[in-house]
């Protein structure tokens, strides 16, 4: 078996595994079985596409049904590609995991395991083919995969709030989805395909001003979906409503596939028609307006969300800097994030747990009552922050570095704002640690100090206090080691983001496309 018949399963595999997950509605064991047998068969093919597609150093194109490129679907396997879906399916592993403890620990109340498995594993279809697309049409029906399932498993349990976060989710959605149709149809009707490698030789034949409009277009739309500034108002409302393990993986995943989109567009599609200046600004009002948000919450799932926008803005500033080196610290930078990120998110879950709320203002004592938790938030928080040596650190130095090369004055202002930003990060992750694991149990006058500083009432999701399953904890153990992983072994995972950043910044060509495809 060749690398290329391989590709199509990247896709098929979940989706086989979700109509046999379907059937089996009764059987929780079975569905469990087939959830993780599939994640486990799609993690190990896509690690032997990586490292075919890195130490051959081509891509791998491959042209469904047996149409010639570019008339065909293709999909595209490049080292950008390969590796975003090693780590996207490490990730939904994890949270698999986690999520089959809270199931057996609740039963189907929270998260209906008839429904859960077969929608998450159409998720993890819709992840997977948006990243392997290749053609704008294709990656649209990612994203469209992505949004049925995803409201699906926002909105689990039926409660009257997780039901009015999904509508907004799913209007918002719904937006940004006809607006990159809208701008598929420009493209097609301008250039007459939709195949991004045409599109990128084609596009130097339209007009300035035309190319812009097209480029705007697409960007808005993905703008949304990667929740930028000032497009990022739905999720802080959205995310924290749902269950735990929904959370993690959306928090981890989903925006990042709006950031991936971004990269494809700007790297391939748009090379002489940058928009690199307006890209800064949102960037920095992405992470200053975002770590603000976060400061001033007092509820653990809403400081994460809003970190979560805050950090897209190191993404948006790498791409706008638009050289190799930041291309592949922005790379970097994206794999950390969605691995901390979901990290993040399953240790407040098993805070949650313990706990019976997620506010700060009512949790306390922790580091006392459950010191394992205490461990697992601790770590993961401090990498988001950027501490010195663990790969947030690494990522933004990385970031500013190649920032300080170009040397202009906005990317002066630029690294400022990144280090104020994290600083802040920092602040909001350490405060929250500080009330809910070091205060202790009798500290009423303080916690109506902080109320008060806070501005702020002890709100928060109020549930009972229930038992942690070992699975779940080993979970998100597993999540913190991967955590710690991306600092041990940053050197050889730095040098394949610098191998996909000096790539991405040299197109290849439709010829190019069609020796792989014939190979």
């Amino acid at each position: 078996m060749n690398a290329e018949s391989l590709v199509p399963l990247l896709v098929a595999l979940p989706l086989v595994g979700a109509a046999i997950a379907l059937i089996a509605g009764r059987h929780r064991r079975t569905q469990v079985v087939v959830s993780i047998i599939t994640l486990t068969l799609v993690l190990v093919i896509a690690a032997i596409l990586l490292v075919v597609v890195d130490v051959g150093d081509a891509p791998i194109a491959v042209s469904v049904g047996g149409w010639p490129i570019p008339f065909g679907i293709v999909l595209y396997v490049d080292r950008l590609a390969a590796l975003l879906v090693v780590v996207s399916s490490i990730v939904l592993l994890a949270v698999l995991l986690f999520s089959v403890g809270q199931g057996a620990a609740d039963g189907d109340d929270d998260t209906p395991v008839s429904i859960f498995h077969p929608s998450y594993l159409i998720l993890a279809a819709g992840i997977f083919n948006a990243f392997i697309a290749g053609d704008l049409f294709n990656l649209y029906v990612g994203f469209e995969i992505l949004l049925v399932a995803s409201y699906v498993l926002i909105t689990l349990g039926s409660t009257e709030s997780r039901i009015r976060t999904g509508v907004v989710y799913i209007v918002v959605s719904l937006v940004s989805s006809i607006l990159f149709l809208a701008a598929i149809a420009m493209i097609y009707g301008a250039l007459g395909t939709v195949n991004m490698v045409q599109i990128s030789e084609r596009m130097v034949q339209l007009p300035q001003q035309t190319q812009l409009v097209l480029h705007l277009m697409l960007l808005l739309a993905f703008a949304i979906k990667a929740a930028v500034f000032p497009l990022s108002f739905w999720l802080p409302d959205s995310y924290p409503t749902a269950p735990a393990p929904v959370t993690a993986v959306f928090a981890g995943l989903l925006t990042k596939v709006g950031v991936y989109a971004m990269i494809r567009t700007e790297t391939e599609l748009f090379l002489d028609n940058d928009v690199n200046t307006l890209l800064l600004v949102v960037a920095l009002a992405t992470m200053i307006v975002g770590v603000l948000g976060a400061v001033a919450q007092a509820e653990l799932k809403r400081i994460l969300s809003f970190t979560l926008v805050s950090h897209i803005g190191y993404m948006v500033f790498g791409l706008a800097i638009a050289t190799p080196a930041a291309i592949g610290a922005t790379i970097y930078y994206m794999i950390h994030h969605i691995v901390v990120q979901t990290t993040l998110f399953l240790a407040v879950g098993l805070v949650e747990r313990r706990a019976g709320s997620t506010s700060i203002l009512k949790v306390k004592g922790l580091m006392r009552a459950a010191p394992v938790i205490a461990v697992l938030y601790f770590i993961p928080a401090i990498n988001l922050g950027g501490l010195p040596p663990f790969s947030g650190f690494i990522g933004k130095f990385a970031l500013f570095d190649a920032a300080a090369q170009i040397g202009t004055p906005i990317m002066m202002v630029m690294i400022v704002g990144g280090i104020v930003t994290s600083l802040l990060t920092l602040y909001a992750l350490m405060r929250a640690w500080n009330l809910s694991f070091w205060r202790e149990e009798d500290d009423s006058a303080e916690t109506e100090a902080r109320i008060s500083y806070l501005g702020a009432s002890p709100t928060g999701v109020e549930t009972e206090r229930r038992v942690i399953p070992k699975i779940m904890t080993a979970a998100t153990s597993g999540m913190v080691v991967i955590t710690v992983a991306l600092t041990v072994f940053a050197g050889p995972l730095y040098e394949v983001c610098t191998r996909i950043g000096a790539s991405l910044l040299e197109p290849v060509t439709l010829v190019q496309l069609q020796d792989e495809a014939d190979q």
